[in-house]
């Protein structure tokens, strides 16, 4: 039920961040919102990975239909990454406004260098790569600097489904 709690809420900002992106000023860098919630969700799987990858995927797939993506270049990044995070998570705690900036431009900067090389292996490279790899460090930065509101927008969704008050307070405080 948490999965598909955070499926709705990356859905929500998907819907608005489609609607509202393109009349800011930095128009052309879209933040990587699917990178991130496929990141949470690695980074939160407890004991199964299998619902927080479906999830990640899902919300990948949803962002291709929203965006005009090719269909499921963004569910195989969100997958990828959510098992990435889980691999990692025993040895990383992501807490804290700049250590979340960080990670999030990290993880998004990996995640498009990997859409790059699948892109650029199947000819799809819009405006060659020097473009690409300005516009990639483009939304990697602004991929950080919005990371820290989405993995709290989601430690919220994750606090709600909590069974116990220890867990509740420990998944709104960034501990998972």
């Amino acid at each position: 039920m948490r999965v598909a709690a955070q499926i709705i809420v990356a859905y929500l900002i998907l819907l608005v961040l489609v609607a509202i992106w393109r009349l800011l000023p930095l128009a052309s860098y879209t933040p990587d919102i699917v990178v991130l919630f496929g990141a949470y969700l690695g980074l939160s799987a407890r004991e199964e990975l299998a619902p927080s990858v479906a999830g990640a995927i899902t919300i990948g797939y949803l962002a291709d239909l929203l965006m005009g993506n090719p269909v499921g270049l963004s569910a195989l990044t969100a997958g990828l990454v959510c098992g990435v995070c889980h691999l990692i998570q025993g040895r990383l705690l992501v807490r804290g406004v700049v250590f979340t900036v960080v990670f999030s431009a990290l993880t998004a900067l990996s995640a498009g260098l990997l859409v790059l090389a699948v892109r650029g292996g199947s000819g799809l490279l819009l405006i060659g790569l020097g473009g690409e790899l300005r516009k990639l460090i483009g939304t990697a930065l602004v991929t950080g600097l919005i990371g820290p509101f989405v993995f709290q927008v989601c430690r919220h969704v994750d606090a709600k489904f909590s069974k116990t008050r220890r867990q509740r307070d420990a998944a709104a405080t960034g501990y998972m």
